[in-house]
């Protein structure tokens, strides 16, 4: 965590690819500072894809195409998510009647699809795989593999399965139901969680491996940095009712 903090405090910058859920076409390279909150990523993103910030909700991906998380706290900094060269943002239009639903904006009915032949694009500049490149030759290391098998083990030590724990962002408290490696998500350690109410995406079963078994949609794989147990009871759903 501290190395992250002194690369939020650099105002270092990521290389992101930019998708959108209702522009199937839109695929874009963006530069964005670390220290720049999720408001900001947002702000930045509506001037290039249409869709309202008070409409918008983000996805981060990593290289592997894996999702790593919800960029659901708009006060955070990007870099409390961790990204890296090369992850992908997705953009999800909540808006309905949105000028990006529907399709219109990119009717290629009407339009000669572009193309552009793999040795025109080695000609331009400024692409993904020029800056890649460049940073290959003047840092060979750091574009080594940077996630090992024992990524996260220390942060494991004091998880085990039945602990109650609560999840951030977000505060979702829940069970830890699994702690180890997840050999159909990435490299390192992971921790399976069985959320109180249904805030997850799966039942414990992941690309086809069950890890663990709870009810649908209250399961999640996170990683240990995003857990902290302890005496996290479940919430009284009538606790912040007036009386």
């Amino acid at each position: 965590m501290a190395s992250m903090l002194q690369k939020i405090e650099g105002d270092n910058s990521v290389l992101l690819r930019v998708t959108h859920a209702n522009l199937k076409s839109f695929n874009a390279d963006v530069h964005f500072s670390l220290q720049m909150t999720v408001e900001g990523v947002k702000e930045k993103l509506w001037h290039k894809c249409g869709t309202s910030v008070t409409s918008m909700a983000l996805e981060l991906y990593d290289d592997s195409n894996s999702k790593i998380s919800n960029l659901s706290d708009d006060s955070r900094p990007l870099g409390f998510y961790s990204p890296f060269d090369g992850y992908r943002i997705h953009v999800i239009d909540q808006d309905p009647s949105s000028v990006t639903s529907g399709g219109w904006l990119e009717d290629t009915s009407l339009v000669e699809k572009y193309t552009i032949s793999d040795e025109a694009y080695k000609k331009r500049d400024g692409t993904f795989r020029k800056f890649k490149e460049k940073m290959v030759s003047q840092n060979p290391s750091a574009f080594e593999a940077k996630i090992t098998d024992s990524y996260m083990e220390e942060l494991c030590a004091n998880i085990k399965v039945g602990d109650r724990c609560q999840v951030d962002p977000g505060a979702k408290r829940g069970v830890v139901k699994f702690v180890g490696r997840a050999e159909s998500l990435a490299p390192g350690f992971w921790v399976g969680i069985k959320y109180d109410e249904p805030l997850g995406k799966h039942d414990g079963m992941v690309k086809g491996t069950r890890y663990f078994q709870c009810p649908p949609l209250q399961g999640a794989m996170v990683r240990p940095d995003k857990v902290k147990v302890g005496d996290f009871p479940e919430r009284d759903p009538f606790e912040e009712e007036e009386i």
